[in-house]
């Protein structure tokens, strides 16, 4: 009788506390989980889309300290002590961010899967750019993938919200 080999347990989950939508937050989870699972599946946030899950379409951007990422592909461990935050973040006192609402009146959506990621790339953009050229929003979603093609509505949405904002 062959000899049995025993089977590779990794270490067990880790704390990780960061803030999530302006609110502190104490996780326990695998060191090897994504902060997209993290999010979806732990925290209940399922804004940002699973698609890909390997970086190449953007329907997971999130930002971190501000900046647009890849939750699929960003290490929850790695947001401790971070700010992050979710499309379902965005929106104060029951009103959409005017990208949000920008996306609806420019019908910059069909699906709506890419849309989560979209915003956010957007969202970030005009807090570093109050007034962004049209090469400023096209290269700010150029990793935002829509397999509907709604990209010229897209763009019209980004820069109808910056008009917006800088009103």
């Amino acid at each position: 009788m062959p000899a049995r080999r025993a089977a590779f347990v990794g270490p067990g989950p880790v704390e990780i506390r960061f803030e999530v939508n302006g609110a502190p937050r104490t996780v326990h989870v695998p060191p090897d989980r994504s902060l997209l699972d993290t999010l979806r599946e732990t925290l209940g946030l399922t804004g940002a889309k699973k698609v890909c899950n390997e970086g190449t379409c953007g329907a997971c951007t999130v930002l971190v300290d501000g900046r647009p990422v890849y939750s699929c592909l960003t290490l929850a461990v790695g947001c401790e002590g971070r700010s992050v935050e979710t499309v379902e973040g965005l929106g104060r006192d029951g009103e959409l961010h005017p990208v949000q609402r920008a996306f609806i009146e420019h019908d910059a959506l069909q699906c709506g899967f890419c849309t989560p990621g979209q915003v956010m790339s957007l969202v970030a953009l005009l807090r570093e750019n109050a007034r962004p050229s049209e090469e400023d929003v096209r290269r700010a979603v150029t990793g935002n993938l829509c397999r509907c093609g709604a990209y010229s509505n897209i763009v019209a949405a980004g820069l109808a919200a910056s008009r917006r904002e800088a009103s």
